[in-house]
């Protein structure tokens, strides 16, 4: 009866750390969508600066629930717990990548995202930019939580739907650059998930149509603004596209 007796009790503590990394996830996926509905106001915005600061403290916000999370996780096994978190640090990714090519035009690494995911206590909860290999060091009081490749191609994946908005966006605002810079990008981005094809994670092969479907949008766009753009005024280009749009949906649909 007592071997029993802590067998649930160990059961209640895994079971309650679970519902409390979930309680987490779920925060930082509402926190990381509102920071992408915030970055997606720039294609509009005559202050792009002020946008992108306001986004950063954002996720500055994001990153201290992550920081909870990696808490939680100390001595235990990470992967025990992914499923409970997998969703909040994936849409952490798309957040912060999609920041990153607003700034830079370009993808930002894996390292680059955990080396972000490095905190100290003794800096009140801020990140500590010095890097740990230990998910804790107990001299130094330093957390730390690693993005899987799995949460890492997944966000990816994600983050081109949002260009993809971006794209259609500009160009109801008259920028005429940003979907040719958006659509090198996702090529780019395409080819690389194409070498992986089905031989990766089922939920990876099950993102790459979607970004298919993300890439005939821009394509299509750019196609529309290299043959038809100087026939059509800026303000009425965003509504050319949206019908395009529909009709490529509805043509998929059918096949």
């Amino acid at each position: 009866m007592l071997a029993f007796k802590s067998f649930q009790q160990e059961l209640d503590a895994r079971h309650d750390k679970y519902e409390r990394l979930v309680k987490l996830s779920r925060d930082i996926t509402v926190e990381s969508k509102r920071t992408i509905f915030l970055l997606h106001r720039i294609t509009s915005a005559p202050y792009m600066e002020e946008i992108l600061t306001e986004a950063e403290i954002k996720l500055d916000g994001v990153r201290q629930k992550i920081l909870q999370v990696a808490q939680e996780l100390s001595g235990e096994d990470m992967h025990q717990f992914h499923r409970a978190i997998t969703t909040g640090l994936q849409e952490y990714v798309e957040a912060v990548s999609f920041q990153h090519f607003i700034k830079t035009r370009s993808l930002i690494s894996m390292d680059e995202i955990n080396k972000q995911l490095i905190f100290s206590t003794e800096d009140n909860g801020k990140e500590n930019k010095t890097p740990s290999s230990d998910a804790r060091d107990k001299q130094c009081g330093t957390w730390r939580l690693k993005i899987t490749p799995v949460d890492y191609l997944l966000g990816v994946a994600d983050l081109t739907g949002e260009l993809m908005r971006m794209c259609i966006n500009s160009v109801g605002n008259g920028d005429i650059d940003t979907p040719f810079e958006v659509s090198q990008f996702l090529r780019q981005v395409y080819d690389g998930f194409s070498f992986i094809g089905n031989t990766g994670p089922y939920e990876v092969s099950k993102k790459l149509y979607t970004l298919k479907q993300s890439l005939a949008k821009v394509e299509n766009a750019c196609y529309a603004l290299k043959v038809r753009g100087s026939e059509i005024p800026k303000h009425m280009l965003a509504d050319v596209f949206s019908v395009k749009t529909e009709m490529i949906d509805q043509e998929e649909g059918i096949s």
